[in-house]
């Protein structure tokens, strides 16, 4: 505010230790946001693209073959949950060399893991497809998407890995442009690869098959630009060395396993969903691919929020502000509100437009709309589980987050469907059951996170000065605790169970 001395930011404390939380909050989600969409928008438009060519059965194999990649990508989420909590933590209790480290080490064993998780799912994609419900031209066409595609992973989460990094250090410019430079180019090519003419002009006519290679393109140029920012702007990242790999490993791991089983959770009930509007025919399944597309677009914002608070929480736990940690906690909600109501206002308003935009026959427009006018309001919940999920996260409480996601998922989820099934709801019960389920356990998130949040308040030692320690873990995870950071700090309450000690 104008005429308002900045609050002074302590000498080697992260840029979130100072400040409005509501503006960090703001800035970080929608810079956050923008990147995100842009790096979806790549999907997005391929599936626009694609559904141009005339073809249901390749439309509805692209959203077969998104809801199979969605499980890949959620692991490499979970690894770029445990990076922002470790580096964030690390600048915020004044240790740069060990944040460093954990970068290194965070972006070295992604790659890994992610490498493994490609090989299997390039083994088992026609399986997985055919459990879903596609078969004939549909499965050949999504299967062989998949094959050109899932090798490319490591190196998407490797630039995801890298965003996440930047946003531990406070960098929301960099950390969007990782994705949004990339998104361009390929919003651009995509046309030209897909069709074999683009407004008079020459293309290459390969159809889905361009659309795989654009989305190749993509993922190498956000992992280029993820490097370049991270070393050589930041210094954040350095010469992997194995020693000090293995070193980390148990603490990138203790985040990233219940991070990512809690990522995984949301494709196990898309999993579910497409599985149940397949039932209802192509057209139906082709809306809702439009839908899981559109879904990740429009609500961008409320899917950066849960990564864009997890720096803002971790810095200020490390500094041991947990005043600061309660108050970005309430103004993400009250953002993720005033988002997610602005959005279903211009989803509502255009559904229709959507639907003659792709093409969509009767009744995949119908699954478009029952979305824009009822499930979209339903993201007001989602965004309340989370900024709940970042919370437990970023607070040592990462299995909470995976308890709340299953919660969800794998039980409100298949209750919902049944419920709406046995009234005959048709395609429609789909999107009600998806929007009964994100409300119950939103809600039921966002209260066991506030009080959580209260707990660790009333629970800290007294603040005194600048640098006062979060409480002190016991047990296993003290004995983890040390990872370079000022004591009491470093990785202390990574293991789920100690922060309640």
């Amino acid at each position: 505010m104008k005429g308002v001395a900045a609050e002074p930011r302590p000498q080697g404390h992260g840029r979130f230790v100072t400040g409005s939380t509501f503006r960090h909050v703001a800035v970080m989600t929608l810079t956050g946001a923008l990147g995100l969409t842009f790096m979806f928008l790549v999907d997005f438009v391929t599936l626009l693209y694609v559904a141009r060519l005339g073809d249901p059965q390749a439309t509805a194999a692209m959203g077969y073959a998104f809801t199979l990649q969605f499980f890949t990508i959620s692991v490499g989420i979970g690894f770029a949950v445990s990076a922002t909590a470790l580096v964030a933590r690390s600048l915020g209790a004044r240790d740069r060399a060990a944040a460093r480290r954990q970068a290194t080490s965070a972006l070295c064993i992604t790659v890994g893991v992610l490498t493994v998780t490609a090989v299997l799912a390039i083994l088992a994609r026609e399986p997985l497809l055919r459990l879903l419900g596609a078969e004939g031209e549909t499965l050949a066409i999504a299967s062989r998407f998949l094959l050109f595609t899932l090798p490319s992973l490591p190196v998407m989460t490797f630039g995801m890995v890298g965003s996440s990094i930047l946003r531990a250090e406070g960098d929301a410019r960099r950390a969007m442009q990782v994705t949004l430079s990339a998104g361009i180019i390929a919003a651009v090519l995509d046309p030209f690869l897909i069709f074999d003419d683009v407004l008079g002009l020459p293309g290459l006519g390969w159809e889905v098959d361009g659309a795989a290679a654009v989305l190749l393109l993509s993922r190498g140029l956000t992992a280029a630009f993820a490097i370049r920012y991270v070393v050589g702007v930041h210094d954040l990242a350095a010469r992997p060395e194995w020693r000090a790999v293995r070193r980390d490993a148990g603490a990138v791991f203790a985040i990233a396993l219940p991070a990512a089983a809690t990522q995984l959770s949301t494709p196990v009930g898309n999993f579910l969903l497409t599985a149940a509007m397949s039932r209802h025919g192509d057209e139906a399944v082709a809306g809702w691919a439009v839908v899981t597309r559109m879904t990740i677009l429009a609500f961008g914002g409320i899917f950066a929020l849960s990564g864009a608070i997890g720096g803002i929480v971790s810095q200020n736990w490390g500094a041991g502000r947990m005043d600061r940690v309660r108050s970005a906690y309430r103004d993400a909600l009250v953002f993720a509100a005033l988002y997610v109501g602005a959005t279903w206002a211009l989803l509502w308003a255009a559904s229709d437009l959507i639907a003659r935009g792709f093409a969509l026959a009767p009744g995949g427009a119908a699954v478009v709309r029952e979305f824009a006018e009822v499930g979209a309001g339903a993201f007001v919940f989602a965004g309340a589980l989370f900024v709940s999920n970042a919370a437990f996260n970023n607070l040592g409480k990462p299995v909470w987050s995976t308890v709340c996601n299953w919660g969800r998922d794998a039980a409100a989820i298949p209750l919902a469907l049944l419920v709406f099934g046995a009234l005959g709801a048709g395609a429609a019960g789909v999107i009600w059951a998806q929007a009964a389920a994100t409300a119950a356990m939103g809600v039921a998130a966002a209260l066991w996170a506030r009080a959580y949040v209260a707990r660790l308040e009333t629970a800290a030692r007294p603040a005194a000065g600048w640098g006062a320690a979060p409480p002190i873990p016991s047990g296993r995870a003290a004995g983890a605790a040390d990872l370079g950071g000022a004591a009491g700090v470093g990785d202390a309450g990574l293991a789920p169970e100690a922060a309640d000690r």
